[in-house]
């Protein structure tokens, strides 16, 4: 193997969900004694440098992101904006371009990785150096939507949009005409258009295209990829940080201990999805009627200030000590491993996604984004290692099917419950094992060495 030394940059979307994953690389190529030059906006910084475990080789550039009229004054980020106006953000992210190009004209890393800055090719290629299109979604969402044969334009309805394109690889991991309208974003054809210009092109004119994925789970999405943009698709494993050494918070860890071991259901749906009212306290309820005690994680809903203004009326008399509803951040990472945990409810967005497969819990979904529905999917149909919970006709999920879905996989003597238990400790096995996601990434920084020579 060629031990010569990369200095890479990266330029994620304006996103945490973005950030983090591109972090996580940058500690993995790191410390394998790769440098990494990571561009940001300025206010994320203090957020992120905790994350940072290998300062004197990962540096942060910020940048100061632009005004664009309508976004509100200060912002930044996704998380400082609603959702109906990222398109703006967008814009506020293009124009930094004059300095990003500035900064990577003065560092010329060998390869620049990014995603929703499409015009990072045409510096690149000026600099004489690589740009890879880094996913942090899953193989099969961007196999599914984000192909050029697809050819959505305004016209596309959303019919056309949720049909497999021509030499999809999959009949299962699809979105079926009675769940599109469920799935947020999806039934607004103008963002579809947008963001699928924005992402195919920028596929299209990067030198790779990389994702945090492996061929065990998603090999056929990624040679299908490979196969349409005619270019090479690197894999980087799950990219998984390393567990901290930080214990759990000692009022989670007390309070979990007084439930058997495998009890405790854990919910959580990232920091981007906000729930209605009506559909949390629908929720709250399918909890109670569950009967399993719980942790709920979820940030207050629309219209709520706070987790417990949005509670249903006498829940919490009724739950007393069984449920904690919290409506802030807690350690994901920690609660997973935590001896009581024994289910794990989740949206599943990519990376807990494969929190979830390498975790002891049994999984439950509700995806929300079309990417999620995807992933779900992908776990439920082919990976056989997790169920869904069922939505009604209007899209709501109703307290019944969740408590129904909790209990499937709950009760070790349902065939549901032993047959995703046991395939998901199968695929556990092969994930968790430090030296298999090892040489994953020790085979993308191999692949990427010969992508740069193979350019000279």
């Amino acid at each position: 193997m060629d031990t010569s030394k990369l200095h890479v940059a990266m330029f994620p979307w304006l996103a945490f969900g973005h950030f983090i994953p591109y972090l996580h690389l940058s500690n993995k190529l790191a410390e394998r004694g790769h440098k990494v030059s990571y561009l940001l906006p300025k206010g994320a910084l203090p957020k992120l440098q905790q994350l940072n475990h290998h300062p004197d080789l990962i540096h942060f550039f910020p940048l100061v992101i632009p005004h664009v009229d309508g976004l509100p004054s200060g912002a930044e980020t996704a998380s400082d904006v609603p959702f109906p106006l990222h398109d703006l953000l967008i814009s506020a992210m293009d124009n930094t371009k004059d300095q990003v190009e500035t900064i990577l004209t003065n560092l010329k890393p060998d390869i620049v990785f990014f995603d929703f800055g499409q015009w990072i090719p045409s510096i690149t290629r000026q600099l004489g150096t690589k740009s890879i299109y880094y996913s942090v979604v899953n193989a099969c969402t961007l196999a599914f939507f984000m192909v050029p044969v697809r050819r959505i334009t305004l016209e596309t309805t959303l019919e056309e949009q949720i049909q497999p394109p021509p030499g999809y690889p999959s009949t299962t991991v699809i979105i079926k005409p009675n769940e599109a309208p469920h799935i947020v974003g999806l039934s607004d054809p103008l963002e579809g258009v947008s963001l699928y210009g924005r992402l195919t092109g920028s596929m299209k004119e990067s030198d790779a295209i990389a994702v945090r994925t492996c061929h065990e789970i998603e090999g056929s999405f990624c040679d299908y990829l490979a196969q349409q943009y005619s270019k090479p698709v690197l894999l980087t494993g799950p990219v998984l940080p390393e567990t901290p050494d930080a214990q759990l918070e000692e009022k989670w860890d007390k309070w979990l201990y007084k439930f058997e071991p495998g009890s405790v259901v854990y919910c959580a749906f990232g920091s981007q999805i906000t729930l209605q009212k009506e559909q949390f306290q629908e929720m709250m309820l399918g909890f109670e009627l569950s009967g399993f005690p719980f942790l709920v994680a979820l940030t207050p809903p629309h219209g709520c200030s706070t987790i417990g203004e949005a509670l249903p009326e006498g829940f919490k008399g009724r739950i007393g000590e069984r449920g904690w509803v919290h409506g802030g951040w807690v350690s994901q990472t920690l609660i997973l491993k935590h001896p009581s945990v024994g289910c794990f409810l989740s949206h599943c967005g990519f990376g807990s996604m494969w929190e979830s497969l390498v975790s002891d819990c049994q999984i439950v979904l509700i995806p929300f984004l079309p990417d999620q529905a995807m992933g779900a999917k992908l776990m439920v149909e082919e990976l056989k290692v997790a169920i869904e919970v069922g939505r009604g006709l209007d899209g709501m999920i109703g307290k019944e099917g969740l408590s129904k879905a909790i209990k499937s996989v709950m009760d070790n003597e349902t065939e549901m419950g032993n047959s995703v238990k046991n395939n998901h400790v199968k695929w556990k096995n092969i994930f968790s094992g430090k030296n298999w996601q090892d040489e994953k990434i020790d085979g993308f920084v191999q692949d990427l060495q010969f992508l740069l020579e193979s350019g000279k």
